[in-house]
């Protein structure tokens, strides 16, 4: 685990590197970026799908109808939008607010597992269909999901994944918001439990032995004199150093 201000600035810098990504069309439509907000030390995480025209203008995660009602339902259970982080699946805004598409899932989830990492929160609700498909690698959808906690590993990190119904979702359907109001008085114990235990770190490769130090070989005895040959051969003239031309560095295998 990294000290808080050392995962704050490495936050910070995944923010940097998202908010000049390129790596799916998405780029060429946004007007800005929906990183992500909240505390940095939250326990407690949110997981949306994609930011809608709200966000995009503003750059915030649920800032429309639905953030408004997630604020309620927080402070329901004594929190405020301070206390947690809030992002989503796709840091763009898809056009028109269509779906998220597979590229595009699969372009954005390093920037969501970096700031899993980063952040070390305790529980992670995801809020309807596309961040629970994400985050527990199943399709199985969210009305068979929702309301029950289990240990995920999201990365290298091991926390309580908690789906819950999109609160989009429940704006207008009141048997939804009052199952999602339910889910909801359950997240204080679930924090209270703190995090599951945590998978071990990867082993690193013990470094290579030394070579054992050969042993010098015996002296051999000096050969004896040749005889003295009755006429000395002519010398012969000596030769000039051959010139070996010199190789470009890749063909000598450095790169």
């Amino acid at each position: 685990m990294s000290p808080a201000t050392e995962r704050r600035e490495l936050l910070k810098a995944v923010y940097d590197e998202a908010k000049e990504c390129t790596r799916c069309p998405l780029h060429q439509t946004r007007t800005t970026v929906v990183f992500g907000a909240g505390s940095a030390d939250a326990g407690l995480m949110f997981i949306g799908e994609a930011p809608g025209a709200n966000e995009d203008r503003m750059g915030l995660p649920f800032v429309g109808q639905a953030g408004k009602l997630l604020d309620k339902l927080l402070g329901e259970i004594g929190l405020e939008r301070g206390d947690v982080f809030i992002a989503n699946v796709l840091k763009c805004r898809p056009p028109g607010n269509r779906d998220p598409q597979p590229r595009e899932i699969e372009s954005c989830q390093d920037y969501l597992r970096r700031q899993v990492q980063l952040i070390e929160p305790t529980v992670i609700c995801t809020l309807g269909n596309f961040s629970t498909k994400l985050l527990r690698g199943d399709p199985t959808g969210i009305s068979r999901l929702h309301g029950q906690d289990e240990a995920r590993v999201i990365g290298a990190r091991a926390v309580r994944l908690f789906p819950l119904y999109h609160p989009a979702a429940a704006l207008y359907t009141p048997s939804m918001l009052e199952t999602l109001r339910a889910d909801f008085q359950r997240l204080p114990a679930l924090l209270e439990l703190g995090p599951p235990e945590q998978p071990p770190a990867p082993e690193q490769s013990p470094a290579p032995e030394a070579p054992l130090a050969e042993e010098p070989e015996p002296e051999q005895p000096p050969a004896p004199e040749a005889p003295l040959a009755e006429e000395a051969e002519p010398e012969q003239p000596e030769q000039p150093p051959v010139s070996v031309p010199e190789r470009p560095a890749a063909q000598l295998g450095l790169f």
